[in-house]
């Protein structure tokens, strides 16, 4: 028979032994949860990894009683229930908590569970349509070394694991109803050794094909809402930044399509040398039905017109449309069916999918993008083929959250489409991607120009690195 007093009395004493390991981890979930965020941890022991966050809406259950005790005795201003997610009356117990939160933590918890589908679909009952759940697990090849440490006395026993690659998660947690986003693994160095272990788990841990040798792996998964119907109940604000681009805005005015519960358009003009403004005003004095707002930028670069627009934006919705046209309006609604059915969190176009016309994009420019979203795609650990596409679309809610998270990452992007990227990245949003024709320009010429933007992009490259992929 298990002496459950005992176990929570060991596992303290290991936690302590092996603080580097249980640090790492802490930091991860730092890194995963936005600080305003609502926490459970399923399996929280002595609440030890939901008193390091620091949010303030935490709560956790475990099924050892010491364990509960325990953590209500050194944090009491956190919410802990003695709970066992595998039991028969979970249902009935699991009213003790009451509550739908934003993120589910399951760390190094799969290893212990008897069924570990009928866990993933339980915790069901704490998600809402926007919950996301990070499961950690340990690598299968670290196994030997596991039971070696053991038996070397240098780690706890803790007797036969499941031991599951990371495919099979996946697979279990797609029957639970989840739907996978992200996946990563940190310590490639468990012992803290002073400057190697710091440079190994940093840097070289991050690099392809050494990464799968990770002692820990996490799995970050949404509440897969796919099936719920397309929903008509979003106002959606479309913002087009418009410099010398006089002749193209009857026709943007013309072929945005009707959208949602309503379709506002709003156009950023950015100081322009023709008579864009003008246009604009007079585009919308002959269009008095539809809902047209005009701002003057006040700064420079297509991301300062993002950031004037979007603070001006009352769509649920929001949505970028490059002036120029070389993405079609009619595109659109793909975008917000996309987003508004939760099929997708952050909706990117990509240009590089359908055969374009030979004068849209040089030869020299589609190799560069190919280059950067291959390097993006591993930046981000989702996959991104085409950054520099201007039709992004995200709800607002979300995009005011990569605001109040925008301290992390400063104001750096003069383009406004990595500032949405690695904000969407830092949030853990599903980032899904749907190919859009491009056109040649018909009117007026490009404002990019490839070297100058070329060498901002490896900049913004090596600042991911720096911000998202080594900060671990």
């Amino acid at each position: 028979m298990i002496d459950f007093k005992k176990k929570a009395g060991e596992r303290n004493y290991w936690r302590k032994r092996n603080k580097f390991y249980y640090d790492s981890l802490e930091k991860l979930f730092k890194n995963l949860i936005s600080e305003n965020a609502s926490v459970l941890e399923v399996g929280c022991a002595d609440g030890d990894t939901l008193k390091a966050l620091g949010n303030k809406n935490v709560t956790g259950f475990d099924y050892n009683e010491y364990h509960i005790e325990n953590a209500r005795k050194k944090y009491p201003c956190i919410k802990f229930s003695c709970i066992d997610i595998e039991v028969k009356d979970f249902t009935d117990k699991s009213k003790e908590i009451n509550q739908k939160f934003d993120f589910i933590i399951l760390s190094d918890l799969i290893g212990t569970l008897n069924d570990i589908q009928n866990v993933f679909e339980r915790v069901k009952v704490f998600c809402h349509s926007r919950t996301k759940v990070i499961v950690t697990y340990r690598n299968y090849f670290w196994n030997p070394i596991l039971k070696l440490s053991e038996l070397l006395g240098l780690k706890m026993k803790e007797g036969e694991q499941n031991w599951l690659y990371i495919h099979e998660i996946k697979n279990l947690l797609t029957l639970a109803g989840f739907d996978v986003v992200r996946t990563g693994g940190i310590l490639l160095m468990p012992l803290k050794i002073p400057l190697i272990s710091w440079f190994v788990n940093k840097y070289f841990s991050k690099l392809p094909l050494i990464k799968r040798l990770c002692l820990i792996g996490f799995v970050i998964a949404n509440n897969d809402v796919s099936e719920i119907k397309e929903s008509s109940n979003y106002k959606v604000t479309i913002l087009v930044p418009a410099r010398n681009e006089e002749g193209n805005i009857d026709n943007i005015v013309k072929l945005i399509p009707d959208m949602g519960s309503g379709t506002e358009i709003v156009f950023v003009e950015g100081n322009s040398t023709d008579n864009t403004y003008s246009k604009i005003e007079k585009v919308i004095a002959e269009n008095p039905a539809k809902d047209i707002k005009l701002f003057k930028q006040g700064g420079k670069g297509k991301g300062d017109a993002v950031r004037k627009g979007f603070e001006n934006a009352t769509g649920d919705i929001l949505m970028i449309l490059d002036a120029d046209l070389t993405v079609a309006p009619k595109d659109l609604p793909k975008f917000y069916n996309a987003l508004s059915s939760g099929k997708g969190e952050f909706i990117n176009g990509s240009r590089l999918v359908y055969q374009m016309h030979e004068k849209a994009m040089r030869s020299l420019n589609k190799a560069g993008n190919i280059f950067f979203s291959t390097a993006f795609s591993w930046l981000l650990e989702q996959r991104i083929t085409d950054t520099l596409c201007g039709t992004k679309v995200l709800f607002k809610k979300d995009y005011l959250k990569i605001v109040e998270n925008r301290k992390y990452f400063g104001d750096f992007d003069p383009f406004g489409d990595f500032d949405l990227l690695f904000g969407a990245s830092k949030l853990n949003l599903k980032i899904i991607e749907i190919p859009v024709r491009y056109g040649e320009r018909t009117y007026g010429e490009t404002n990019i120009s490839r070297f100058r933007d070329g060498m901002m992009l490896l900049r913004m490259c090596f600042f991911a690195m720096r911000k998202l992929k080594f900060n671990q």
